[in-house]
């Protein structure tokens, strides 16, 4: 696939939102896809649990596709990989904490020993026969986080992942600045880069920051229970409360199964440090005075299932809001996410709580000028923005043109397309299909924009079943006709209403007695039609209407 002197880029999500990142590159005879990320539904996505990249240019060159290189273990680079896996079971490659959360989650689809999962170390090469990738330190709000430098005969192509340039992380060291100046020296054909921040001025402030400011609510709040909320993958995040609680003679209790399960991995492989008898389980607060207590728990971005959300609701089984408690929210809205934390501090403040959600939080991502200095020590001669909104992508374009690199060498994709970029030119190569597939339940793509249609008519309008029993031998009526409704009006209100809404029925029915041949089709449009027409006059509504005929046979 692809030329001799050019290699196919085809990100296949990831460019319209945050979210969803999965990008294929292509030469050769062969295939690599780094990451394999979801993305949580819109708020128009009536029942939908998750959406997951459609993989259907992977599938059809299965055989050419060599394994999955993961940037970073948050869910919207591996959360699809379950999903994925089935169809394509190749290899997974990524540094060890990444690989751990990722074996995590295929242990819960009993997946686990089916997938090769392989760890590499920063610095490692690995060759997929026409492709090499390496993988190349750098900082997130995760441990383990890479970059990548995805190699051909066409040239170098630098996949940053999700990065920011912090030069005193709480665990591990800093950015490997000095390989990325190598590689510049070497000749880099394209950068592509996050795009989060791209919008944001200055140099995002390093994580342990964020550990004094925890140390002074620690010290200021000596005699109340302290709650913190915050990312479970977030592994620098708990080590800094650990280290206040520790600090200031507090027990610490974890609930969350999703930060339970990555503490405790994180802490099997040393990525963690807890003082032993620090820790008690959470069935055991009850045994110790509020100000020797600190909690970590999931629920930052007011999800409905996750720890604070249900404590916030009072429907949680051990722990309650009390008056004094102070509340620790450690991060900032995903976009999308900015109303549902409004509502969960609001809810934890009307119980009494102390909500502190400013200055608790870094970002994982790059500002300006980090992603400055990137491209300096880089020199692409092509960049390929990633990782963001149109505006946030819009914004690193003109990051690269400032720096002088000329307009036309700075690419802005769509998922699906296919871009041919070498030494000797870019250009688009058609494109293939890239929309999401909704998961809902255990379906997956079996729910299509028709459904989701018809979900947010019924959420808006209401639904109103029309059931009719006809002797198809007289063409007559023998039962009915009954009206239900649900979402539409309050039947015990509106009896008036529906009995004329019979009528109409009758009415129309009467017009297809004792005819010789009966046209349920038929009978059943001019139904909605004349309904419809009624509940719109006198109700200015349009409810869903939905005719059921039940033929009698004698």
């Amino acid at each position: 696939m692809g030329f001799d002197n050019r290699i196919r880029v085809v990100p296949l999500g990831g460019l319209e939102q945050i979210g969803m990142n999965i990008t294929a590159f292509c030469y050769g005879e062969s295939i690599i896809v780094v990451d394999c990320g979801l993305a949580f539904p819109e708020d128009d996505m009536l029942g939908i649990d998750l959406v997951i990249p459609d993989i259907s240019f992977l599938k059809e060159h299965a055989s050419m596709v060599k394994g999955f290189f993961i940037t970073h273990g948050h869910e919207d680079h591996i959360g699809a990989l379950p999903y994925v896996l089935r169809d394509l079971p190749v290899p997974v490659y990524g540094t060890r904490l990444t690989l751990a959360i990722i074996r995590n989650k295929l242990e819960e689809y009993k997946m686990a020993e089916d997938i090769p999962l392989q760890v590499v170390n920063y610095g490692d090469v690995v060759e997929c026969e026409d492709l090499s990738v390496e993988f190349i330190r750098t900082n997130h709000s995760v441990a383990d986080a890479a970059a990548l430098a995805i190699s051909s005969a066409a040239g170098t192509i630098i996949h940053t992942g999700d990065f920011k340039v912090d030069y005193t992380p709480v665990y591990g060291e800093p950015i490997d600045l000095q390989r990325f100046a190598e590689l510049g020296k070497q000749g880099v054909l394209a950068l592509m880069c996050d795009s989060t921040n791209a919008m944001k001025p200055g140099n995002t402030m390093s994580e342990r920051t964020v550990g004094k400011t925890l140390d002074s609510i620690f010290a200021e709040n000596g005699n109340r229970r302290i709650i913190v909320a915050t990312f479970a993958s977030n592994v620098d995040r708990v080590q800094q409360i650990i280290n206040s609680a520790e600090k200031y003679g507090r027990k610490v209790a974890i609930e969350g199964r999703s930060m339970v399960s990555i503490v405790g991995t994180a802490q099997e492989l040393g990525y963690i440090r807890i003082p032993e008898n620090l820790m008690i389980p959470i069935e055991e607060i009850k045994n110790y005075p509020d100000d020797k207590l600190a909690l970590i728990m999931t629920g930052s971005q007011g999800e409905p299932m996750a720890a604070l959300s249900r404590i916030a609701a009072n429907s949680h089984k051990r722990v309650s809001i009390m008056p004094g408690d102070v509340v620790i929210i450690s991060s900032t809205p995903i976009p999308g996410n900015e109303k549902a934390v409004s509502k969960l501090i609001n809810e934890l403040s009307m119980l009494g709580a102390n909500v502190i959600f400013q200055d608790t939080h870094v970002s994982g991502h790059a500002n300006q000028e980090e992603i400055k200095l990137l491209y300096c020590l880089t020199k692409p001669k092509y960049s390929i923005p990633i990782h963001g909104e149109y505006r946030h992508r819009i914004a690193q374009k003109d990051i690269a043109v400032n720096l002088g690199m000329p307009k036309d060498n700075v690419i802005i994709l769509k998922s699906g397309d296919m871009l041919d970029i070498g030494e000797d030119g870019a250009k688009l190569a058609g494109s293939v299909p890239a929309h999401g597939i909704m998961v809902d339940g255990l379906g997956v793509g079996d729910v299509g924009n028709a459904v989701i249609r018809d979900r947010q008519y019924l959420s808006v309008n209401g639904i109103v079943i029309v059931s009719v029993g006809i002797d198809a031998a007289v063409g007559e009526i023998v039962s009915g006709p009954d009206i239900v409704t649900r979402g539409f009006v309050y039947v015990k209100e509106s009896e008036e209403l529906l009995e004329l809404a019979r009528d109409v029925v009758k009415e129309t029915l009467d017009r297809f007695s004792g005819a010789d041949y009966l046209d349920y089709g038929r009978i059943k449009s001019v139904i909605k039609q004349n309904l419809g027409d009624f509940f719109w006059k006198t109700m200015k509504r349009s409810p869903m209407i939905l005719p059921v005929i039940i033929e009698w046979n004698a």
